[in-house]
């Protein structure tokens, strides 16, 4: 007890060396400019929770029992089986009963889903570490914005076109690296993801503005109504809720496609061959599997539905600049993969459900407990809760690490097994 109290102690002394200028010293507006505010609190709260959290962690491994057999028990079984139709029963009727807010959020969960089950298919299934996924998102959006404001496409004519065309830069960018593994692969995707953010043919940090919405079958969502619009063909009060709800269903539905299409393909041989190159890559050649293509494909199919997540970002927000494309955003979209469970659909949805949608609500509670109670404790943390979402990413994944280490869901039905004998 003593050995695990000192080891709890030295990780404290080591989060207050990282934290006390980080979260103890903040900059306010003063009279003569800026003056920097010390916040104690704030920091002995932080060494106090890395003290608790070390020494439970060291006692909870020395107090582990015998291990247990490998795979989730048969409850844990049903329940997996039962939590992916409630979740997608819950997505459906979301739109009927939440405000604009929720729905607003839904969609940029959506979103991440979409992105994170892609990067899947290159990190977890072909186990190339990409850390410049957001290139390809990048090169959806624009590719919309521009064929869209230079030849007056419509959004599902340009969906496709702009996933061929991530399609086609993800093949590019797989030439160059065929023969780069680990952190050198990382290194060259995280270089690829920079170069296409800065260096554009667009409108530079200007960015793109006027992007147009879609349609439903070619009906626009106006305000002002009349013919030709969503609410003048059925006869409905023009309402901005009308275009956002029909948003939400047309992420639902690409990501749906998304899931669809990558559990189909997992099955077939290139699926399998994934799999053979995410293992060994040297067995992979042996077993005469053509290790170029594999790469190729993974990045490509990957990209592929990141060029659609781009688009249909584009035209939702209806302006694009390169700040909307950071490395945030790609290492976001790795920890979704990471933590919810390499290769796993279902972990990967409940990650980006977590992360991104589980910290917005979290931040909605603390300002509603705000002006319930009239606390500038819980308003202040509310309203600085976003600055330090990456560090709330990586206690996350630290704690995921430690405690499942494969991930949230780390075991997945196999794409092929021995059959009886």
């Amino acid at each position: 007890m003593k050995r695990a109290v000192r080891d709890a102690g030295f990780s404290a002394l080591i989060a207050l060396g990282l934290f006390a200028p980080l979260i103890g010293l903040v900059t306010e507006n003063g009279d003569n400019g800026l003056v920097l505010r010390a916040r104690p609190i704030a920091v002995a709260v932080v060494v106090i929770l890395v003290f608790l959290g070390r020494l439970l962690m060291l006692t909870r491994a020395a107090h582990i029992a015998a291990p247990k057999p490998a795979g989730p028990s048969p409850a844990m079984r049903r329940a997996g089986s039962a939590l992916a139709p409630a979740l997608l029963l819950f997505a459906l009727v979301l739109p009927f009963g939440g405000s604009r807010y929720y729905i607003d959020l839904a969609t940029l969960v959506l979103t991440y889903i979409m992105l994170g089950w892609g990067l899947n298919v290159v990190v977890g299934l072909a186990g190339l570490l990409d850390l410049g996924y957001v290139a390809f998102y990048a090169v959806g959006a624009y590719s919309y914005a521009l064929l869209a404001e230079n030849f007056g496409l419509g959004f599902w004519t340009c969906l496709p076109l702009a996933g061929i065309l991530a399609a086609f830069w993800g093949v590019l960018l797989g030439f160059p690296v065929l023969r780069l593994r680990g952190d050198y692969l990382a290194i060259v995707t995280l270089a690829f993801g920079e170069i296409i953010r800065i260096v554009s043919l667009t409108h530079g940090p200007n960015g793109i503005t006027g992007i147009p919405r879609p349609t439903l079958f070619g009906l626009a969502f106006s305000m002002e109504g009349g013919e030709g619009t969503f609410a003048g063909f059925f006869n409905l009060e023009p309402a901005t809720i009308q275009r956002v709800i029909y948003l939400y269903y047309v992420i639902l539905g690409l990501a749906l496609l998304t899931n669809w299409f990558t559990l189909r393909l997992r099955r077939t041989p290139l699926g399998r061959a994934w799999e053979a190159l995410r293992e060994d890559e040297t067995a992979c050649r042996s077993l005469g599997i053509n290790v170029t293509n594999t790469k190729l494909t993974a990045f490509a199919i990957g990209a592929m539905f990141g060029g659609f997540a781009g688009a249909f970002f584009a035209t939702r927000q209806a302006f694009i600049s390169p700040e909307s494309f950071t490395f945030i955003e790609s290492a976001t979209v790795l920890a979704i993969v990471v933590l919810g469970g390499l290769g796993s659909q279902l972990g990967v949805a409940l990650a980006a459900i977590v992360m991104v949608g589980g910290l917005e609500l979290l931040r909605s509670f603390l300002s509603f407990l705000a002006d319930q109670m009239g606390s500038p404790v819980f308003a202040g943390i509310a309203n600085e809760l976003p600055l330090y979402r990456m560090l709330l990413f990586g206690l996350a994944l630290v704690v995921v690490m430690v405690l499942r280490p494969r991930g949230m869901v780390a075991t997945r039905t196999p794409t092929a097994a021995m059959g009886p004998h």
